[in-house]
């Protein structure tokens, strides 16, 4: 096979192996694109290469693996809460289930929780299916350590993973009534349709203004947004409901259709229990131009103040 049809088919999979590794598209596709080049040199010197894609999962993982350990250590530098670049996606329906589960924001938050290789070792067992043997010499352990970062991993996850229980036409058109309550001011809604222990994350990044920490509690973040949406919009801002990682959420637009930030919701029993709002402009230039409505307002009255 050429090289060109064969990173076609690869890429898709080592792309969604390394962005769930790394919560970071540019630093997946840094990951994905040196694989191959390693990939075709290695096949350039002769190397008798039986499964491309084991290899190319192979160099992935452990590039992914030495990258998160040293992202751990800027993160803990990061100012506010750090969370992931967000995906535009819209699967197609035989990947719905697969992807709302492991590629939302909210799982992807929940995976930085893990050591490198518990969060390799659970994403290629439990998410893309690969036998414990093949995991095992990808990670680069024995078949009982393996499962034992599997099993690890697990239950560290099993109790806080996110659940869904809507359709994904249910979830989009609460969402549809949640942002729409907000853009209005209209409290007595956004209250109703918001758990009572609602989270709501965003990150800046410092370099647009944003929560220092998350908001909890659904009355309390009611009042927020009630504030927050009805002041951006008399600035030009408008809100798009779209999926955010496979699942429901928002994009939001200055004046002049320029990306003002990302948020993506997590729904429980017909509730709203999880909003993560990335407004760091550093995190949306792969999505397209980004607003600088958030430096203007760095300057003056934060719209949540």
């Amino acid at each position: 096979m050429p090289e060109t049809d064969l990173f076609s088919e690869l890429r898709p999979k080592a792309f969604a192996i390394a962005y769930r590794m790394l919560g970071s598209v540019s630093d997946a596709e840094d990951v994905v694109q040196e694989a191959f080049l390693r990939m075709h040199q290695a096949m350039r010197e002769g190397a008798e290469i039986s499964s491309p894609r084991a290899y190319v999962a192979t160099l992935v993982t452990r590039q992914a693996i030495d990258q998160l350990r040293s992202a751990r250590v800027r993160r803990e530098r990061y100012v506010g809460e750090w969370l992931p670049e967000p995906l535009m996606t819209d699967p197609s329906p035989a990947e719905q289930a697969e992807t709302a589960d492991s590629l939302s924001l909210a799982f992807l938050v929940l995976l930085e929780n893990l050591t490198p290789p518990q969060r390799a070792a659970f994403l290629l067992r439990e998410v893309f299916d690969y036998p414990y043997a093949d995991v095992a010499g990808i990670v680069g352990t024995d078949v009982d350590t393996t499962r034992h970062l599997v099993a690890k991993a697990r239950a560290h996850l099993q109790e806080r993973r996110p659940r869904y229980h809507a359709s994904p036409r249910q979830q989009e058109e609460l969402t549809r009534r949640f942002f729409a309550a907000a853009e209005r001011g209209d409290l007595s809604e956004l209250e109703q349709l918001l758990a009572k222990d609602a989270a709501f994350h965003g990150d800046g990044g410092g370099k647009v203004p944003a929560m220092a920490r998350a908001v909890t509690g659904g009355d309390n973040i009611a009042r927020i947004l009630a504030r927050w949406l009805p002041r951006l919009r008399q600035l030009g801002v408008r809100v798009e409901v779209t999926m955010v990682n496979g699942g429901p959420g928002a994009v939001t637009f200055d004046a002049d259709d320029r990306i003002v930030g990302v948020l993506g919701v997590t729904i429980v029993d017909g509730r709203i229990t999880t909003i993560h709002s990335i407004v760091n402009p550093d995190k949306l230039r792969h999505l397209g131009p980004t607003s600088d409505l958030g430096r203007h307002l760095q300057s003056g009255a934060r719209p949540w103040s």
